[in-house]
């Protein structure tokens, strides 16, 4: 079983990151780079949680503004699955480690 707590705090701290940029910087790729995290993630959580799905429902695009929820409530979902899953329906590269590596990535390629 992954320990989600370290998951949670990368999502928290990318989240609060985000919410603290002001618009110009979220409009030159943060909130896009954001946004593709969010969705990855919950792409993710879908996967654990519904294996036999044809297809994978997409994050809407809610607004730059709001991209910070969008990485927090993803982030949040994939966590709670993947700790009520306790390795037994995760399929092979999805984890807290593997999340935590995406969010790192991400932030760093947003300059946070």
């Amino acid at each position: 079983m992954d320990d989600v707590t370290s998951l949670l705090a990368a999502v928290d701290g990318f989240a609060d990151r985000l919410r603290a940029l002001p618009q110009s910087r979220l409009s030159r790729g943060a909130a896009a780079e954001a946004l593709a995290v969010a969705r990855e993630l919950a792409v993710w959580t879908q996967r654990i949680e519904e294996p036999e799905a044809a297809e994978v429902r997409e994050m809407p695009e809610a607004g730059m503004f709001a991209v910070a929820d969008q990485v927090a409530v993803a982030g949040h979902d994939l966590a709670e699955a993947l700790a009520a899953g306790g390795g037994k329906r995760t399929p092979e590269g999805i984890g807290a480690a593997e999340a935590i590596a995406l969010i790192e990535a991400a932030a760093q390629r947003c300059g946070l």
